[in-house]
């Protein structure tokens, strides 16, 4: 029993006991993110662990007592974006992947800036007891609990089920086939407004672009594939360093929701996307394709 997701491209395990292993090289050699907010400019499977140690330590990342009620926030993310749309009115709830739950239908803002403000691309993960039950208890609801199954799909027809008309949904690059279902879900489904969210693209392929562009609202990760095939597609930008991309009408009104709420300074201005500055962008692994 343990948890499987990936952190800066290296996929990385931790058992039930706090046993951590990184099972494969990281794709990304350097991260502006992660040199601010771990001091590391240099990136190895050392490094990886070291990151996933200080997640556990201060926020019980995949421990009994992960904590919900941090207050982190990181400029431009998808749950800080869903969470403060949800208190807008924007949205009626969102599907996201909690490790200790996997799938998770919530309807409270706090809950899902809880799950995903330090979340890393959950691969699969196994049913921990105090996460599940504080998820019931702080409005949500586990789509599997005695799983702890990651089915994106399945979460939004669950969440259209309980009567949520206004949902947004997260899918990482691994998975991003499901953003061609969740699609048809919604087309199945009268009146049901799905907003995707994008997320965790590092390691996306060349044949999971198509399913990218059918996103609204994409994080660019460090893939190279992001930001010259959707980059190019984008309405609106923000961020420079890990560009996130709005690709649609609805994924523009959510982001300038949020950047109304966002009390940082900030330039507009036109630009021919993606904008990208060289020298403030994630750098890859030699040979590394994404």
């Amino acid at each position: 029993m343990c948890h499987e997701f990936l952190c800066r491209g290296a996929r990385v395990r931790v058992s039930l006991d706090g046993r951590v292993e990184v099972l494969t090289e990281p794709a990304v050699r350097y991260c502006p993110y992660v040199a601010a907010v771990y001091g590391i400019r240099h990136i190895d499977r050392r490094a990886v662990e070291h990151i996933v140690r200080i997640k556990m330590e201060r926020f019980g990342f995949c421990c009994p007592h992960r904590r919900f009620d941090f207050g982190l926030v990181v400029p431009f993310g998808s749950s800080e974006i869903i969470s403060t749309c949800m208190r807008e009115g924007l949205l009626d709830c969102a599907v996201v992947v909690c490790e200790g739950a996997g799938t998770v239908i919530a309807w409270e803002p706090d809950l899902v800036q809880g799950i995903g403000a330090f979340l890393n691309g959950i691969l699969r993960t196994c049913p921990v007891e105090p996460i599940l039950r504080y998820i019931e208890g702080h409005g949500g609801t586990v789509l599997s609990p005695s799983d702890a199954r990651i089915d994106q799909p399945a979460g939004v027809e669950e969440a259209v089920e309980l009567g949520f008309r206004r949902v947004a949904v997260t899918v990482i690059g691994p998975t991003a086939r499901d953003i061609e279902a969740i699609r048809e879900l919604e087309a199945d489904h009268e009146g049901a407004e799905v907003a995707i969210f994008s997320t965790c693209n590092t390691l996306v392929r060349e044949e999971d672009v198509g399913y990218l562009l059918m996103a609204d609202v994409v994080c660019s990760s460090a893939s190279r594939l992001v930001r010259e095939q959707v980059g190019p597609r984008a309405l609106m930008q923000m961020g420079i360093s890990i560009p996130v991309f709005i690709l649609t009408d609805r994924g523009k009104r959510l982001a300038l929701s949020y950047l109304a709420e966002v009390r940082v300074p900030f330039v507009v201005s036109r630009a021919r996307l993606p904008y990208i500055v060289g020298e403030k962008q994630p750098t890859l692994v030699p040979g590394a394709t994404t």
